[in-house]
């Protein structure tokens, strides 16, 4: 049983995360107030911690910073924003993840598996799975297709951010932070190379498993990777 610490003010949403991980072994603790999160960590520590941004009392940015603060825990912000500048300075404040509004309780559920299994280091037992393709994190091999797929260091570390974000639209600053640690600057033109390599390696030529959304960045689709 994994503890989650909640921190989101619209009670609706709150109540169909806390329900739905139930079912997944996820005890979840909902904390409506900014104000009161880092309180809250502090008398009872959780696993992992749940994020939303636009918070009453504190923002939810402050937050991350002051918990990073204090803890190394994996942090996965929700939000509804769709600035790159935002998805930066929340890696920099901290943050390990972030997943978009509206939530999608499936994607979370893979999200925060995900944050908990880097988090916890299993080895050999890290594996992402999307219908055909498997990551295993361990010894950095990739399958298609039952058949081993050979990738370059780039290409591997692209493919992982990806993939580890599933269903969420990543800007090219948050995937050249998370890769390099490093902010785009509107000439480095390797992510592009690179997604390009990997839609040629997986049969991608209608950009369907890793999609192009205009204006904002790049979303792997789970569900493409069953054809």
């Amino acid at each position: 049983m994994y503890r989650v610490m909640l921190v989101e003010d619209d009670a609706r949403l709150a109540d169909l995360v806390t329900e739905y991980l139930a079912g997944y072994e996820f005890k979840v603790d909902v904390v409506s107030r900014g104000d009161e999160a880092l309180g809250r960590f502090k008398a009872s520590p959780p696993d992992i911690v749940v994020l939303d941004l636009m918070l009453p009392g504190l923002d939810g940015m402050l937050v991350c910073r002051q918990l990073r603060d204090i803890t190394k825990v994996p942090i996965l912000i929700m939000t509804a924003r769709e600035d790159s500048y935002d998805e930066v300075s929340l890696l920099e404040q901290g943050a390990d993840d972030f997943i978009n509004k509206p939530v999608q309780p499936r994607v979370l559920l893979a999200r925060l598996r995900a944050l908990l299994r880097r988090a916890q280091g299993k080895g050999a037992t890290d594996q992402l799975t999307f219908g055909a393709l498997s990551i295993a994190t361990s010894d950095r091999t990739v399958t298609w297709r039952g058949e081993p797929c050979v990738l370059s260091n780039t290409e591997y570390k692209l493919l992982l951010v990806l993939a580890e974000s599933a269903g969420t639209v990543l800007s090219r600053d948050a995937l050249l932070k998370k890769m390099r640690g490093i902010e785009f600057d509107g000439l480095d033109r390797s992510i592009d190379n690179s997604i390009s390599k990997l839609r040629r390696k997986f049969d991608d030529a209608d950009s369907e498993k890793i999609k192009t959304v205009w204006g904002e960045g790049y979303l792997f689709s789970p569900s493409a990777w069953a054809q």
